[in-house]
């Protein structure tokens, strides 16, 4: 029998907020701080266009386990339009596919961003990553093809007109839910206010539940390189990285003791005691000293884990 190949690098976990820098695509960035950090594992809650800048959550170890739960978070984008010319990629790297004189009011803006308020339908941009027929839909349209691409659902929150700088460009903030492409946005209040409009720049400062104050600039972690010594480099490091369970701030918790905590790490369930107890809840976690155990549901008493941690 073979044996199993030992992974490289450090079984580090926990979560780094990178304040991921312009021309700076998500896959290099995970590739570089697993690098920095000398990481076995690594992945991000929510890929960020180069031309993006703004928060990354990027996840070491076990905490890539917590992902699926972060993707679900609120997010918040800081956006600006310029109108007049409508691009392929819907943002500045695309060329020109329309154009026109005509520039948007103030009072035309405000009008329409009711309608992109609640629930709504959104086409997402050819260049993307969501995958058509197995390939992925900016592949597609680099070789040239015309992608049809399917309208989703997608909920926003808040959309607001924080300002107009001159006639050919308008300033937003947009709060929305998963899957929200912010350059659709623009391309259609574009083709609404009958002028055109792409995005030109872009800015991500909040990713539910972590908040703005928690992001390290990347230029702060690549300081950390000039440190000869790799044990004082690694703890600097280790030191900006936040508790896996900050990625499930918004889930119910059940504090447990030490036998608890045996039990779940061995797959078991535990019952609940006390009238404060949970009685159902599709998610919670379980921690010990704030230290992650266990993610799983609540139901018939018990916390039922699905997910263990060491």
């Amino acid at each position: 029998m073979a044996r199993q190949r030992k992974p490289k690098g450090r079984p580090i976990s926990g979560w780094l907020i990178l304040d991921k820098p312009v021309d700076f695509g998500s896959t290099e960035a995970v590739s570089k701080i697993k690098w920095l950090f000398k990481a076995q594992k690594a992945g991000h809650a929510g890929t960020l266009d180069p031309l993006a800048s703004g928060m990354l959550p990027i996840a070491l170890g076990d905490a890539t386990k917590t992902v699926p739960y972060v993707m679900e978070g609120r997010k918040i984008y800081e956006f600006s339009v310029t109108w007049g010319e409508e691009r392929a990629s819907d943002d500045l790297e695309g060329e020109v596919t329309e154009t026109s004189p005509k520039r948007p009011s103030k009072a035309d803006i405000e009008a329409l961003l009711g309608k992109y308020t609640g629930v709504i339908e959104q086409v997402p941009p050819q260049f993307s990553a969501i995958k058509i027929d197995g390939a992925r839909a900016y592949d597609l349209a680099r070789e040239g093809e015309t992608v049809e691409m399917p309208a989703r659902e997608v909920e926003i929150h808040r959309l607001t007109l924080i300002g107009c700088p001159d006639e050919n460009t308008a300033d937003f903030e947009v709060e929305c839910g998963k899957g929200t492409y912010v350059r659709a946005l623009a391309r259609d209040m574009g083709r609404d206010l009958g002028c055109f409009g792409h995005i030109s720049a872009l800015r991500r400062p909040f990713v539910a539940p972590f908040a703005e104050d928690m992001l390290v600039p990347l230029a702060d972690l690549v300081a950390l390189e000039d440190i000869e010594d790799e044990a004082e480099r690694l703890a600097a490091l280790d030191a900006m990285l936040l508790d896996t369970a900050e990625a499930l701030a918004s889930l119910p918790h059940v504090p447990v003791n030490d036998d608890q905590a045996r039990r779940l790490r061995l797959g078991n369930p535990i019952i609940l005691r006390g009238a404060q107890a949970p009685v159902a809840e599709p998610d919670a976690y379980a921690s010990i000293g704030g230290k992650l155990i266990a993610i799983g549901e609540i139901a018939e008493g018990q916390f039922k884990p699905r997910r263990v941690f060491g």
